[in-house]
């Protein structure tokens, strides 16, 4: 069983729990999760929580093979106005923040978000980790390799297990020193990999 301290509100999962994704964005991975209308997004969160989500991560940017990069005010300006609507209806409902920006990640837990999920476990900007900590939300830490906008590009393993295992442990170490209590790992299947390295382990 594990218990994350969501901004005073206890997450207690002691079994499988379901978290359902909505990208304010045109080009995320899967066409089903995008929603850039405040409307729209509502009557996404509405059926997933009738269907049994405890968790709902909120999502201004994609990250798929060749999607464009935003700045973080860009990002604000698509995600914001979906977790301040969602967290008004849905109160009870866990919100999380997608973003690799410490300003999305403060600005949204400040409106609703309780959990910040960061596909780059604080490599894209420096001022994550020790936003994460001040603001004391649970941190989903993924790994991934390479930059913004480069990390489908290529990316070459001698030992995807071994490097992804180094990783996390230099990661949640550098958590733990940032003053992070919660951390969550997300091996990243899909980012700055693919089947082949995965498969075989190897590049």
């Amino acid at each position: 069983m594990f218990t994350l301290n969501c901004k005073g509100r206890l997450l207690v999962i002691d079994e499988p729990i379901v978290m359902g994704i909505i990208n304010a964005t045109p080009d995320s991975f899967y066409s089903g999760s995008r929603e850039l209308s405040v409307d729209g997004a509502l009557q996404k969160a509405q059926k997933m929580v009738e269907e049994g989500a405890t968790i709902l991560d909120i999502g201004g940017q994609s990250t798929r093979p060749g999607s464009s990069v935003l700045n973080a005010d860009e990002e604000l300006k698509r995600a914001l106005p979906i977790i301040e609507a969602i967290h008004k209806r849905f109160p009870d409902t866990f919100l999380s923040i997608d973003t690799y920006y410490g300003k999305v990640a403060r600005a949204a837990t400040e409106h609703g978000a309780s959990i910040v999920n960061d596909i780059s476990g604080g490599s894209f900007d420096t001022a994550m980790l020790t936003t994460v900590a001040d603001l004391q939300t649970p941190y989903v830490c993924m790994h991934n390799k390479g930059t913004v906008g480069r990390m489908h590009q290529n990316p070459v393993y001698e030992d995807v297990i071994r490097e992804v295992l180094d990783y996390f442990i230099q990661r949640i170490e550098d958590c733990v020193k940032a003053g992070i209590r919660d951390i969550i790992i997300n091996p990243g299947f899909g980012l700055s990999k693919d089947r082949k390295r995965v498969v075989e382990g190897k590049g």
